[in-house]
């Protein structure tokens, strides 16, 4: 059973990053894990400003990363809700490469970030630093965006997000394997119900009756023991990702977990289409598991 023992979250100091940061902070909460906050700081900034007087350069830049480590600060201290504290740091380059080298350097467990950045992407489109962590990311990786209902504990709200849906989506492949393994923990955690998903396509209708009860038979098989209670399994007919949206929307799920196979081509040029539809068109965040570098390679990928 995986634990979550250090996490990352990038901001850009974004509403979807405040959102981000929630979820962050309350994961860290849950599994007393460490928070890594980290800000990239747009590398070509400081030649924009000292464009005309290139010998300012080195002052500038010393000069913008003060005011960024400054407003990473301000940012932690006015959005954080536990008594988590988490490590702040600012580096300057290209986001995608830094956030993934930071993630391998400290070897974190999750990365946390929103889908959306500072400039406003269409709702149909991943901001580009978060679409290119999904596809080149060896962690898990939770895309956020603010959910479609409140997730927040009722009472004094002292606890943050509390997440009491989870939707998890199974194909049955390894990196399924994988991904249940996170579902059932964070379920655990939060105490949360968690439903198993199976989407039928592509079958014969005289064969769905048949193929409907082998589904629901191999997902029960997959239900922990110590989870019967609050956990339930679900089988429906059509496109996976129109049936993941559709239930999510429906259940009011506050997290969908799903796996993505190895990490060849095809995989980084479309993510898997269901996996990307259901993170650009769901309501609520989704938990990205990539298979392992062991079953990567069984698969010669």
């Amino acid at each position: 059973m995986p634990h979550i023992e250090r996490i990352l979250c990038p901001v850009d100091f974004s509403e979807f990053s405040e959102t981000a940061y929630e979820y962050a902070q309350s994961l860290a909460c849950h599994y007393n894990a460490t928070l890594y906050l980290l800000h990239v700081m747009d590398s070509l900034e400081p030649y924009r400003c000292c464009y005309a007087f290139p010998e300012g350069y080195d002052e500038a830049l010393l000069g913008m990363r003060a005011a960024a480590q400054q407003q990473l600060q301000e940012f932690a201290e006015t959005h954080s809700q536990h008594l988590v504290k988490p490590r702040c740091t600012v580096i300057d380059g290209v986001a995608t490469d830094l956030i993934l080298h930071f993630a391998e350097q400290r070897e974190v467990s999750l990365i946390v970030m929103g889908t959306h950045g500072a400039r406003g992407f269409d709702r149909l489109v991943l901001g580009a630093v978060t679409d290119k962590v999904l596809r080149k990311a060896r962690r898990p990786v939770v895309a956020v965006r603010k959910p479609e209902h409140d997730v927040v504990t009722p009472g004094d709200g002292s606890d943050g997000i509390h997440l009491q849906r989870i939707v998890y989506c199974t194909d049955f492949s390894a990196c399924s394997d994988e991904a249940l393994e996170h579902a059932v923990s964070i379920a655990e955690e939060y105490q949360a119900e968690l439903t198993l998903l199976h989407v039928v396509e592509g079958v014969a209708a005289t064969e769905l009756e048949n193929e409907i009860t082998k589904v629901r038979e191999r997902l029960e098989r997959l239900i922990p023991p110590r989870a019967h209670g609050a956990t339930k399994s679900v089988a429906l007919i059509g496109k996976p990702y129109q049936q993941i949206v559709g239930l999510a929307l429906e259940s009011r799920a506050d997290l969908v977990i799903m796996g993505v196979r190895g990490r060849n081509a095809a995989d980084l040029a479309l993510l898997g289409s269901t996996t990307e539809r259901v993170v650009q068109l769901g309501p609520c965040p989704v938990l990205v598991v990539h298979a392992s570098k062991n079953e990567t390679a069984k698969k010669g990928v």
